[in-house]
């Protein structure tokens, strides 16, 4: 198949800087890969803007398109598992990190990175959800795992009014859990509360300084997608049996604490891997997000908003910078 696509190129300058730009690019340029999908929707992820401004821990060699998310049509695939026409969602393994990603009208991937969207999902939706989504419902069904049920007690939120936290509220509000989300961002208070949070705490109420190897049991249940001083204090307050997922760093990669929550509670600090997640566990997943698990449409819609692959690029600094809201859908 020959022609052009539109995508995000993020080139290196001869100074070392990088630019973004949207460009024509050839789909002999694409990986000889199995499957060639015709994205239709991506998403915005902290991952893409890392990538989108040269940084070598994500992506190694440029130029390159970005975008850890895509959902689309199958163009061709070899296998019988697809054909064309077939309605698909990627995320994770390696897609958009040395793979070219989302950010293009066309990628070509290995078959066993592919989802079919289940239905009861539609392509625009899925991105909605995106592995900010997806990793959001891995941290739910780990909780659901160690037993931490909506009669267990309050599950804390960390991180709220980002991608994976505002999804795990409006997860978790539905799922029937009393939900306490913790924000930075003062103005998202109302919007929390809407979907679906009963409590909201301030980044300084969820950062201990005391000293102390443990604090009064609170949370039976935490969503962090922080890290740093903030997990610390969420492991620290966590309840006997209690299991907190850890899913992020925003703040800091860095966790200090001590045994005491892990030997004296019986505390899980379950790890959120949402990269590679085998395909039976990504097929529950996504089916759980289509059914019980998707919230109201409203809340959706609170959630995420559109945008075209032109309006991308001020976007991937405001992410950086902690200034969006929820969840960016770019539509190719």
């Amino acid at each position: 198949m020959e022609g052009e696509f539109v995508a995000l190129v993020v080139s290196e300058r001869p100074d070392g800087s990088f630019e973004r730009a949207i460009a024509s690019r050839k789909l002999a340029d694409l990986p000889p890969n199995e499957t060639l999908i015709r994205v239709r929707y991506s998403s915005l992820n902290y991952k893409d803007a890392l990538s989108a401004t040269g940084h070598r821990g994500v992506t190694r060699h440029y130029p390159h398109t970005p975008g850890i998310d895509a959902a689309g049509e199958v163009v061709e695939s070899a296998g019988a598992r697809l054909k064309p026409g077939d309605e698909v969602i990627v995320t994770g393994y390696d897609l958009g990190m040395n793979t070219p990603g989302g950010f293009g009208q066309y990628i070509r991937v290995p078959a066993a990175w592919v989802v079919k969207r289940p239905d009861g999902l539609t392509l625009r939706e899925s991105m909605a959800f995106g592995t900010a989504g997806f990793t959001a419902a891995l941290s739910v069904h780990q909780l659901q795992r160690h037993e931490v049920t909506p009669e267990s007690g309050d599950v804390l939120v960390t991180g709220a009014s980002g991608g994976v936290g505002s999804l795990a509220v409006a997860i978790l509000s539905k799922l029937g859990y009393r939900v306490v989300a913790a924000t930075g961002k003062a103005e998202a208070h109302d919007w929390l509360r809407q979907l679906g949070a009963q409590e909201i705490l301030s980044r300084d109420d969820t950062r201990d300084a005391s000293g102390k190897a443990l604090l009064k049991e609170r949370w039976a249940g935490v969503v962090d997608a922080v890290g740093g001083d903030i997990l610390a204090t969420a492991i620290k307050a966590t309840r006997r049996g209690g299991c907190v997922a850890c899913c992020g760093n925003v703040a800091s990669p860095e966790l200090h604490t001590t045994v005491y929550p892990f030997i004296l509670r019986g505390v899980t600090l379950q790890g959120i891997d949402s990269a590679t997640a085998d395909m039976p566990l990504r097929t529950q997943i996504w089916g759980r997000l289509a059914e019980e698990w998707k919230p109201s449409p409203a809340a959706l819609a609170a959630i995420a908003r559109d945008i075209t692959l032109g309006e991308l690029p001020p976007l991937i600094d405001a992410i950086l910078q902690g200034a969006l809201r929820g969840r960016v859908v770019v539509a190719l």
